[in-house]
């Protein structure tokens, strides 16, 4: 009903009314997603900045600076100043510092909304956005959401599995799409993990009569799909994600397959599966973790993980399990090989919702410098009493 709303008011309000918005892209894909995904649920107007970033720098210890980025290499960050900053990582802080310190030398307000787990004080945030696995304090300026922010929608995936169902139509269904992510703190993505997945896959997709439709991510090492695709035996189509693809099958397996498969280290590709509403599989990565043997580094960077986990400073660690229980005692997702609960799947389209107003709300009482104030303040009033 929300975006109905806003969407529907956007198209009543002139443009030049609206906040002047920028979206800052860094170098991780899910929290790209959902950056942009926010940005479109707003209904205004954006643009999307993207940056090279500098090597070895220590982005913690900037202040308001461009240092970590290569300016030549970058887009242009000038005049007129956004309104609002929607933003993720910690290479990006500095740089949405830097942008307010300028916009206020000509008087302008830039409100920051960051998404995920902010590194320096919550306090510089006007709101964050974030999810269980941070462990963030309740505050005034905080948005607790039970799933990370995502761009499924109904007319992504009918656009998406319109476009895939001819290049799929050879396979039998039931189609089983498989998401496979990286390694991720005490979460080991090797080869020996793609084999494990691959068994169980298998065995999921021979029970049903089905195929498996498979994507590796950004984070996928190298050699992951070979080993995956090694164990293979039923009818299959792979893809091997690349910054050079033309083509990506990732929304078109989201909406045309019955089933959907999710390694444990990635939240954002959990949400994008449970968004559909489909029976969802979590693959433990966990169980390789604890199948390492002897001393090997990977079993050395799980140990010293949870170690810290444990006993470090919430914020320097993130606990993925949280998002895991939180899915599970929902009835939105089982662990592979477990049987799912009778009854309908929850809606968690409250997330984007509660999101979307807080960030409306970071205008009502100030309305954009560059346009009429009644009108504004009068905009986003109508739109609140009429979602109520």
């Amino acid at each position: 009903m929300w975006f109905m709303l806003h969407n529907w008011m956007n198209k009543q309000v002139p443009e030049a009314v609206m906040p002047r918005v920028w979206v800052l892209l860094n170098h991780r894909a899910g929290e790209n997603a959902q950056v942009v995904a926010l940005a479109e649920a707003l209904g205004w107007p954006f643009e999307i900045k993207r940056f090279t970033y500098r090597k070895q720098v220590p982005f913690l210890l900037l202040g308001a600076s461009l240092a970590g980025i290569r300016a030549d290499e970058s887009d242009p960050l000038v005049a007129p100043w956004p309104d609002l900053i929607i933003s993720a990582s910690s290479r990006n802080e500095p740089v949405c510092r830097w942008i307010q310190k300028q916009a206020a030398k000509s008087g302008k307000k830039v409100r920051l909304v960051h998404v995920g787990r902010p590194w320096n004080r919550i306090e510089r945030f006007d709101l964050v956005i974030t999810t269980p696995q941070y462990r963030l304090p309740q505050r005034p300026n905080v948005v607790h959401n039970s799933t990370t922010l995502h761009r499924v929608t109904i007319k992504r995936l009918a656009e998406e599995g319109r476009k895939w169902r001819a290049h799929l139509a050879h396979l039998p269904r039931p189609y089983i799409a498989v998401m496979i992510g990286g390694s991720s703190g005490p979460y080991v993505m090797d080869r020996k993990a793609a084999t494990l997945l691959a068994r169980q896959a298998n065995a999921l997709a021979r029970n049903a009569g089905g195929s498996l439709l498979v994507t590796t991510s950004a984070r996928t090492p190298a050699g992951v799909m070979d080993a995956f695709a090694k164990e293979l035996d039923v009818p299959a189509h792979l893809f091997c994600w690349s910054q050079k693809s033309k083509e990506n099958p990732y929304y078109g397996y989201l909406a045309l397959a019955d089933q959907i498969v999710v390694t444990s280290d990635t939240v954002s590709m959990l949400t994008e599966a449970c968004a559909t509403r489909k029976p969802v599989h979590i693959f433990d990565l966990g169980q390789v973790r604890r199948g390492l043997k002897g001393w090997s580094l990977d079993r050395m960077r799980s140990i010293i993980y949870r170690f810290g986990m444990n006993y470090a400073p919430k914020r320097l660690t993130r606990d993925l399990s949280l998002v895991h229980r939180r899915m599970i005692a929902d009835g939105r997702a089982v662990w592979l090989g477990q049987p799912f609960p009778p009854g309908p799947v929850s809606d968690f389209s409250t997330d984007m919702d509660r999101a979307v107003r807080r960030v409306h709300g970071l205008f009502q009482e100030s309305p954009n410098p560059g346009g009429s104030t009644s009108s504004f303040t009068g905009f986003l009033t109508l739109a609140r009493q009429l979602s109520t």
